[in-house]
């Protein structure tokens, strides 16, 4: 929330802010933590035990909610990786060798995907992905949509084309998930009643799909938090498994800023992080 790039910066702060010495249960007089056992202490907690954190925190404000018919929502979001293109092979980064080159809205940049489901209701995180800018959506789609249907059963699956493809619709459909996902231009031919975008990004087909295509905008949102307030694109990180560990203490941000709302009988601060951080 405070947008602090590196331990470092962090350990300084635990010596000077009186706020983050309180919250660590820091007594006065008594030095913060140091460098070296931040670093320890994400080592020692790990990709995988986050992930269950993370997945444990979701079932429980999802029943806290009463979510019962949930419209997950898929899309992806570039993050710039902390490096400059290798001159050997421009494709991939120098220091940050697992970093790619991928499309980044009407451009191209060195870095990496945080593929991401979310419920288009409570715009809670559901679960994530992360892997290098230049891997294909459909390559993730798959597995998001398993992660997501492990604790709940998603009424619709909202996509853009970008997640088009027969495998994800089959697996949806099998699952009595209805997949609102508009087919591209060369996999329109001979379906019928099919959603589909134009140039201008006007959706056309069933009104009953251009109407729950409509609730993809909710990952916009939750990009846009994840950015501006979280810190996602704030790191100074290197390697698929550290800008992993980032984004899911970001999206960890947006899931105790929900069960923070509860806690303090402000359900209408639920998705307000500016308010718990100030």
């Amino acid at each position: 929330m405070k947008g602090v790039r590196s331990l470092r910066e962090m350990a300084r702060l635990l010596d000077t802010d009186l706020r983050l010495r309180k919250l660590c249960l820091i007594k006065t007089g008594e030095a913060g933590y140091p460098r070296s056992v931040l670093s320890r202490f994400i080592r020692k907690v790990g990709e995988d035990n986050l992930t269950r954190i993370i997945e444990e925190k979701v079932v429980k404000l999802l029943k806290q909610n009463d979510a019962k018919d949930v419209d997950t929502v898929f899309d992806a979001s570039f993050i710039k990786a902390w490096s400059t293109r290798d001159p050997l092979d421009n494709q991939k980064g120098y220091s940050d060798m697992e970093a790619r080159v991928g499309r980044t809205g009407r451009t191209f940049g060195l870095g990496y995907k945080l593929h991401l489901s979310i419920d288009s209701q409570t715009m809670l995180p559901l679960t994530c992905t992360l892997a290098s800018a230049n891997q294909n959506e459909k390559k993730h789609s798959l597995d998001l949509f398993e992660k997501a249907s492990v604790h709940l059963k998603p009424k619709r699956l909202v996509a853009d084309p970008q997640y088009s493809s027969q495998n994800l619709r089959d697996v949806a459909l099998k699952q009595g998930t209805v997949p609102v996902i508009p087919y591209p231009r060369n996999q329109q031919k001979g379906v019928k009643c099919i959603l589909r975008i134009d140039r201008k990004f006007k959706s056309h087909g069933p009104q009953e799909l251009r109407r729950a295509y409509r609730k993809r905008v909710a990952v916009e949102r939750v990009f846009s938090r994840l950015k501006n307030l979280a810190g996602l694109t704030q790191h100074n990180l290197r390697g698929l498994a550290k800008i992993t560990f980032h984004a899911q203490l970001c999206l960890l941000i947006m899931l105790f800023t929900a069960q923070a709302a509860i806690n303090t009988h402000k359900p209408s601060k639920a998705r307000s992080i500016r308010h718990f951080a100030n």
